[in-house]
């Protein structure tokens, strides 16, 4: 919602303004197409030469969070703290049976109780990738904990590819308005010979494209880049929340305490309160999902 008002926003402050000022419209509506595919356009080519196909199709699928938001909730860190919970205590309690659940977590009766989680590959395979390791006995549980800190660095640094994509075409607009503007007036330049309202119109369409070029790159794209960068960084705080349980499990800390290390850890957006883990806890002692 908050990026649909910011567009009104950005369109009704500008061109309000500019209205209101005494501007006319129809000057801009007439060059609009042309400059809009000059800059647009190759905007678009030079991100497609700049960037593999796959980072390519990643930042159109991950445009749409710019109005979605993240991906996780504070249900979903609940969710995931009691499937921890759940999957620690079978660890202590019957270390064999844990194996089914690691091994094939799509088949699992504790990952089928959280079928958002279960279907994030990322997250399921951190969660089985550490308690694999674990059961290995390391004798220091900081080796274990460098690895998953290797990963969720690779993960962040993957999940950013959207950001910085679309930031150098951001950086690259306003380059790319001057091309607009110069070839505005290189046509205007061979009308030379035309009346003076003529080529005060011919010269206001050339300007047009250093308008679009600084307005969409710092009205939309950039302010896009910037969102998608928070978002993704926001939803590596989920997975730094596995770390966490899961490292103070290395630790041989008691289950509880591990679980109360993940939901202190929780950004505070989505931490839930110590009552409500708590009643979710029971329920899933009780064999409730929660």
């Amino acid at each position: 919602m908050g990026g649909v008002i910011g567009i009104v926003l950005v369109f009704a402050m500008v061109f309000g303004g500019y209205t209101l000022a005494g501007g006319k419209m129809d000057i801009i509506l007439h060059a609009l197409p042309y400059e809009l595919m000059i800059i647009f356009g190759a905007a678009i080519g030079a991100f497609l030469i700049g960037n593999p196909g796959d980072v390519a199709k990643h930042t159109l699928k991950d445009v749409g969070k710019v109005f979605k938001g993240p991906k996780w909730s504070s249900k979903d860190v609940r969710d995931l703290l009691c499937l921890l919970f759940e999957l620690l205590r079978v660890a202590r309690q019957a270390p064999v049976e844990l194996e089914e659940h690691i091994e094939d977590p799509q088949s699992s009766a504790i990952f089928s109780r959280y079928p958002k989680i279960q279907a994030d590959a990322a997250a399921v395979d951190l969660i089985c990738d550490t308690m694999r390791s674990a059961s290995m006995n390391y004798d220091d549980p900081h080796q274990v904990e460098e690895v998953i800190e290797k990963q969720l660095e690779s993960k962040l640094h993957h999940s950013l590819h959207s950001s910085h994509a679309m930031q150098t075409m951001a950086d690259g607009l306003p380059a790319l308005g001057i091309v607009a503007a110069v070839l505005g007036v290189v046509k205007t330049m061979a009308s030379i010979d035309k009346p003076p309202e003529i080529l005060g119109q011919m010269i206001g369409g050339a300007l047009v494209g250093t308008f679009l070029g600084v307005f969409l790159a710092y009205g939309f794209v950039g302010p896009f880049a910037a969102k998608l960068k928070q978002i993704a960084e926001a939803e590596h705080q989920f997975y730094t929340l596995i770390r966490e349980v899961l490292v103070a499990n290395l630790h041989k800390h008691a289950v509880d305490i591990c679980v109360e290390v993940g939901r202190q850890n929780a950004p505070r957006d989505w931490r839930p309160s110590f009552a409500e883990l708590e009643e979710a806890l029971s329920q899933t002692r009780a064999g409730v999902t929660p």
